[in-house]
Order: C-alpha cells, then sequence, then structure tokens
C-alpha cells in the first residue's frame, strides 16, 4: 500500500471514530461529543495569551475557529497515523488508542461528566482501529513494496466507500439524536409577562440614526458572545431550578415560574467584555426583563460575613462580584428576557445575571443556576484564578463608528455614571464639543455626533475621549485588556478627497 493510500486509510479510519463518537453521544442523550469535550477541556487551560490572540484574531467566531483547529490537527494526524499502520499496524492502532483516551480524560477532568461522554471516545476509537484494519488488509498483503506496483482493487474501492459512506451515516443520525437536546422548544412556549416596572419607551433624539453608526439598542442577532462555552447550553425550563446557597440564613431554590411570578422590572442596560480593545465592539445595550437581584438574597438571608456572590453556570462556569455592587442601588437582576423576548438561547436562556457597570467576567453569568454566597477569601471563580483582576468596574470608553466628511459619530459609555461630554480632535488640533444623543439612563452608552463639514482634502486622524458623570475623562495611557480592561483613546486613520 502506497504512502497516499495509506494517509487516506487514516483519514476514513478517524471519520468513523469521530462518526461513532457522535452517535454514542446522540443514544446517551448528550450534545457532548468527544471533539466538543476536548475543545471545552482546551479552553479551560488555554493560557491568557492565547485567549487573548484568538478573541483579537477572530473575535466571536473564536469556537468556530478552534473547532475547524481540532478538526485539522486531528486529520493530519490520521494521515500520519494510516502511514504508520501500513508498516506496522500497532503503531497506527496505538495512535487511535492514544486520541480515545485523550478525549477520555478531557471528559473525566469534569465535574458532571455523564456516562455518554466517556463512552464515546472509547468506542469511537474501537471503531476506528477496526476500520484501519480493515483499509490496511489487502488479501494478506502488507508489504509496502509490493503494493506500491499494485492499483487498488474493486474490493479495496467497496471498502473505503463502505467505510466513508458510513462515517456520513453514524454522523448525520448522531447529530440528528443530539438535536433532539435542544431548548427551542422550551423557549417558544414562554410567554413574558407584563413587567411590574417598564423602562418607558426609547425616547426622541435617543438614537441619530446615522447610518454607520451602532443603534441605541443592540439588535439580539448582532450582540457580542463571548464566553467558555464551546457548545451553547441547552437548557429547558422544564426542571430547571435556580438555587441560592452559600452563607445564608436557608437556603432557596425556585423554578422558572416562581421567577415569573416575582416582581418583574425593565431595564436599559450596556455590557462590556473586559477583553474588549479600544475602539472594539465587544459592547452592547439590550432592554433587561428580570427580577431584582437584592430582594432574593435578602429573602435567602445574607450572612454578615459574606462579601462575595459568585454565579454559577450549568456548565460549571463561576463569576464573582462584590456583594456591594449589589447593594449600592444600581441595576441587578437575574434577566429572562432580552429586548422584548425570552433570552435567547445564546445569551443565557433561561435565566442569567446582568449588573450595571462590572465587566462581564466578573457579572453576565448566562445559563444560571446557582447564586452562592461566599467571601473574595474563600473563593476564586473561574477568571480570577486565571489572574484577572477580583473587581472589574466598566471603564469610562469612547468608540468611533463613522468618519467621513460631514460627518463624525460614534459611541460612549461609562455604565453607573453615564457620560456627560464627548470631544473629538482633528490631526493634532484643538478638541471639539460634539453632540451627544439624549440620555436614557447612566446605565447606557449614549451616541454622539460631529458635523466635520470643515474637512479638508487629505489625510487625517481622528481621535475621540469622553468625560463620564463624575467628571472623569478617560486616560489616554493605552492599557492591553489584562487584568481589568483596556484604557485609551480611539483613533481612525480618514482619507478625505
Amino acid at each position: 500500500m502506497s504512502t497516499r493510500r495509506g494517509a487516506l486509510s487514516g483519514l476514513v479510519a478517524a471519520a468513523v471514530a469521530l462518526a461513532v463518537g457522535e452517535l454514542v453521544a446522540g443514544i446517551g442523550g448528550t450534545r457532548r461529543a468527544p471533539v466538543i469535550v476536548v475543545g471545552d477541556a482546551f479552553i479551560d487551560r488555554v493560557p491568557r495569551g492565547v485567549k487573548d490572540w484568538a478573541i483579537d484574531t477572530f473575535g466571536t467566531a473564536d469556537k468556530v475557529a478552534l473547532l475547524v483547529g481540532i478538526y485539522a490537527v486531528i486529520a493530519l494526524a490520521a494521515a500520519g497515523v494510516g502511514v504508520l499502520a501500513v508498516r506496522r499496524f500497532v503503531l497506527g492502532a496505538a495512535g487511535i488508542a492514544v486520541f480515545g483516551a485523550v478525549g477520555v480524560l478531557a471528559a473525566l477532568a469534569e465535574d458532571d461528566t455523564g456516562t455518554a461522554e466517556v463512552l464515546a471516545p472509547v468506542l469511537g476509537a474501537l471503531a476506528g482501529i477496526a476500520a484501519l484494519r480493515a483499509l490496511i488488509r489487502r488479501s494478506g498483503r502488507a508489504l509496502v513494496g509490493e503494493a506500491d506496483r499494485l492499483p487498488p482493487s474493486t474490493a479495496e474501492r467497496r471498502v473505503f466507500l463502505g467505510l466513508a459512506a458510513g462515517a456520513v451515516v453514524f454522523a448525520t443520525v448522531g447529530r440528528a439524536l443530539q438535536g433532539r437536546v435542544s431548548a427551542a422548544a422550551s423557549r417558544m412556549a414562554v410567554r413574558l409577562p407584563r413587567p411590574t416596572r417598564r423602562a418607558g419607551a426609547i425616547p426622541d433624539g435617543a438614537d441619530f440614526g446615522i447610518d454607520g453608526l451602532a443603534p441605541f439598542v443592540t439588535a439580539n442577532a448582532d450582540f457580542y458572545r463571548i464566553d467558555t462555552a464551546l457548545l451553547v447550553p441547552q437548557v429547558t425550563t422544564d426542571g430547571w431550578t435556580l438555587t441560592i446557597t452559600g452563607r445564608v440564613d436557608r437556603e432557596l431554590t425556585l423554578t422558572y415560574d416562581d421567577l415569573l411570578d416575582r416582581e418583574l422590572v425593565e431595564a436599559d442596560v450596556t455590557i462590556a467584555c473586559v477583553s474588549n480593545e479600544i475602539g472594539g465592539d465587544l459592547v452592547g445595550n439590550a432592554r433587561w426583563l428580570g427580577t431584582p437581584l437584592l430582594p432574593l438574597l435578602d429573602e435567602a438571608g445574607i450572612d454578615p460575613g459574606a462579601d462575595q456572590l459568585v454565579a454559577r453556570s450549568v456548565d460549571g462556569f463561576t463569576a464573582g462580584m462584590p456583594l456591594t455592587a449589589i447593594r449600592d442601588g444600581r441595576t441587578a437582576l437575574v434577566a429572562i428576557g432580552m429586548n422584548g423576548v425570552p433570552l435567547p438561547i445564546r445569551h443565557g436562556f433561561p435565566a442569567r445575571v446582568i449588573v450595571a457597570g462590572l465587566y462581564g467576567y466578573v457579572s453576565a453569568t448566562k445559563w444560571l443556576e446557582e447564586l452562592e454566597l461566599t467571601t473574595f477569601a474563600d473563593f476564586d471563580p473561574y477568571w480570577i484564578k486565571r489572574g484577572w483582576a477580583v473587581e472589574a468596574p466598566v471603564k469610562t470608553a469612547s468608540r468611533i463608528d463613522v468618519a467621513r466628511a460631514g460627518m463624525i459619530a460614534g459611541v460612549a459609555w461609562a455604565p453607573t455614571k453615564g457620560i456627560e461630554k464627548v470631544e473629538v480632535r482633528i490631526d493634532e488640533g484643538p478638541w471639539r464639543e460634539c453632540e451627544l444623543s439624549h440620555e436614557v439612563h447612566g446605565d447606557t452608552w449614549r451616541q454622539w455626533r460631529y458635523r466635520w463639514d470643515d474637512a479638508e482634502s487629505g489625510e487625517h486622524i481622528v481621535t475621540v475621549r469622553a468625560t463620564d458623570g463624575t467628571g472623569e475623562t478617560q486616560t489616554d495611557e493605552r492599557a492591553e485588556p489584562f487584568p481589568d480592561g483596556a484604557t485609551g483613546w480611539h483613533s481612525r486613520r480618514v482619507r478625505i478627497s
């Protein structure tokens, strides 16, 4: 058998292994096939520098890029395994077994691993080894020199095509079975009640309506998503509960219906990811519907020694915020709605946390299942263990969205403080004050614009800075997002013709 045909044998065997893994996952009632389990393990252990590079390079498509990378690595390794198996089958079989072992170890490393998630890589590896054996066996001839001189037989073609077709069928059936584990029907059945406190209509003047300028309300489909979940968790309202535990007088457990029956308020809040670079788009503004967080905690009874509230997701992610931020009067919700509809699945259905003025990695936990009162001394949440700052207030920031002759425009935000002033500078000229949109609430961003009617032909550098409601102007000192958010002024190069 030639080296080329050996590599092809390895690729087909790997396809069979992955397909059987998908099928076992589907039969076992989980959407986490071996590739997803390994990908999740990679995300949990990736160095901070790699994570920052991925977000900077791929943005919200970082998880798609990771999956493509995993499949590319598998393909290259599979081709090598096939070449080894031609020379000595046991080496090829060992290569597939190693990949199976990686899948098993990744599954066992998680706290909530199911039987199917462990069996899938084991049975997948066994199927891959069997497929590889069938592919390299040629009527008893496995010597490389002889096989290289012989064309593939009809029987060999049938084996290749049969196994490849089987892989497609197994993978398709497995994905279809995994599709049963979906929260779409549950979300569609939700009817959000009328809020106890409505936010009111967005006033005229809150949105300039300029082409290219981020609208006041970010559409759900356009809202950024940054989290550690390689596969979006599918959580149905049936059987879902929120538990308030830890340093409380009494543990409290609420169903989804319990949340619907509580006081529900609407609030316009801008949230941002700490990984957002200067001028980046990992920020958005939405109208959230939820029940206030503090009354829930008070009902459970807050221990006087508690100073941290940890929010835990169904996938094990944890975020911790200072209890003082929940008690100081800012908007803090267990949210169930976003822009007038139940939370989209990718944005945390059935419930998530929204706390104004804190970066998402300490506050905006999606797919919420537990709130634990504890102390900063006793527990380090997910990103704190990885070196990010314990407390993470959102920094005053501004961004240029539009820069052309006649108009410069953008958005500025400082949740809980509000935006008092925005200024632009053309090249090294003086700072020029901009017109601000109507302020809906201090928790939201504001649009700004400057009518650049005196734009001269040529290349220019446009820079923006904002001043928040406390009178503090954002610093021009450049800092990377790690460990507590980027700083600096956003600039854009513009050519006027």
